[in-house]
């Protein structure tokens, strides 16, 4: 039982460990294509979500900013009303001591 007669089985053999070869590189050159691929998505998703919670940030700091500015009127317009109502407290007693 010989398994090499001439060289025809010889070439065989040959191309048949490259064969091997070259099939497993491709293995590992996809295994790592796909772990590449893996780290990208995992990194993209990561910015995402960063980016997420800054927009969250933004979000509530512009809302705290229009209920403050909402509230501000309101305020500043009670302040006027008691200015005017010591000013005018403080009138009568500027009167009422020249009398």
């Amino acid at each position: 039982m010989n398994f090499i007669s001439d060289s025809k089985d010889i070439l065989f053999l040959a191309l048949a460990f490259c064969a091997l070869w070259l099939t497993a590189f491709m293995v590992w050159l996809l295994y790592y294509a796909i772990m590449t691929f893996k780290q990208i998505y995992q990194s993209a998703r990561q910015i995402k979500e960063k980016i997420q919670a800054v927009d969250e940030i933004i979000t509530m700091i512009k809302e705290k900013i229009t209920f403050t500015t909402s509230y501000l009127s309101l305020i500043v317009a009670g302040v006027k009303k008691v200015i005017d109502l010591l000013g005018t407290n403080d009138e009568k007693k500027a009167k009422k001591n020249k009398s």
